[in-house]
């Protein structure tokens, strides 16, 4: 009514009242009423904006690759940022007399497609497909520094890379050499598994050689032991035989001596006998054979006697016509001593 308006604004918007070209109030949610045909109301969005992007770039090696991610800003001066864009508020309060504020965010994406070309044509494909983090690292703290950004008063708040693809047929391409490597890897494990395999076996061969020769080596020493105690109870047994041969020489040496001192003896003993006999003979010389035969008779017992007596019966027994012998006389001499 007469031109006269209210208006109120949200602690998120900043607002500058310009009555006649000048500036009347400003500040965070104001609310007060004007004089709408020598009023103009800019209002300024403090909060935050979540902007989404997807942009194309090239590589070092001249590959097309997709970037897709988010942004997040929000005005930290509203007044800086008011007299570079227009964002001055139709006559009804609703809404904005121009598109500035929807230019907004394009602007900050233009920002973020700069710097990231910049890096991305120092990086071949396969680095850039695994660069997210490493380009979020380097663009944020650059993306706050540009000099647009610090023109327009905004604070970027994060950034975040959600997806680098290339395109399909790089895409195919790679998914395929990838697959051949992974192909090969698997190749390649089955044949360190089969050579681990064989090696195992080979050892496992070679340690039952090891150990066969270690038994035999043990074998032999075993026998060489024995050998060498068999030849020592062979020296023993041999010594023992020399000793044994060397007593009996001795004995026989002594039995020779024993000999020849009995040989010695028995020859001195039968020139004594002969010395006694023949003293014995040449002292009967001149006897008669009667009174040599009583001599001898006289040392007789009576069994040499009755011999004597037979004997000389036998002698004479061509003068003898019967003789008659007893049976007593003859038990008598078969019994006697």
């Amino acid at each position: 009514m007469f031109g006269i308006k209210f208006i109120k604004m949200q602690p998120t918007t900043y607002l500058l009242q310009y009555s006649r070209g000048k500036l009347k109030r400003e500040g965070r949610g104001l609310a007060f009423f004007y004089f709408a045909p020598f009023t103009s109301l800019v209002a300024v969005p403090l909060k935050s904006h979540d902007i989404p992007f997807i942009f194309n770039q090239i590589t070092a090696d001249y590959q097309s690759v997709s970037i897709q991610g988010q942004v997040s800003y929000r005005i930290v001066h509203p007044k800086q940022i008011a007299e570079l864009l227009n964002f001055t508020l139709d006559s009804r309060g609703l809404g904005y007399v121009s598109n500035d504020l929807e230019t907004l965010p394009q602007r900050v994406i233009n920002q973020i497609q700069v710097l990231m070309q910049s890096l991305l044509g120092k990086l071949p494909l396969r680095d850039t497909l695994k660069s997210g983090n490493m380009l979020v690292e380097q663009i944020l703290p650059l993306l706050s520094e540009t000099k647009e950004i610090k023109a327009l008063g905004l604070e970027v708040l994060g950034l975040s890379i959600l997806a680098i693809k290339p395109t399909p047929e790089m895409a195919r391409a790679l998914e395929a050499e990838m697959r051949e490597m992974l192909l090969k890897e698997a190749d390649e494990a089955i044949y360190s598994r089969r050579n681990a395999a064989v090696e195992q076996e080979r050892a496992i061969k070679e340690n039952e050689l090891n150990t066969e020769i270690a038994v035999e080596n043990k074998k032999r020493q075993i026998r060489e032991t024995q050998m060498d105690a068999e030849r020592a109870v062979q020296e023993k047994q041999r010594q023992i035989a020399q000793e044994q041969m060397a007593g009996k020489i001795e004995v026989e040496k002594l039995n020779k001596a024993l000999v020849l001192l009995t040989t010695e003896n028995l020859k001195y003993q039968a020139d004594a006998q002969a010395y006694h006999l023949t003293a014995s003979m040449q002292a009967l010389a001149g006897v008669e054979a009667k009174t040599i035969e009583a001599l001898a008779s006289m040392n007789m017992n009576p069994n040499q006697l009755v011999a004597a007596a037979f004997r000389d019966l036998a002698n004479h027994a061509d003068k003898i016509g019967h003789l008659n012998i007893s049976p007593d006389l003859l038990h008598e001499l078969l019994t006697s001593e």
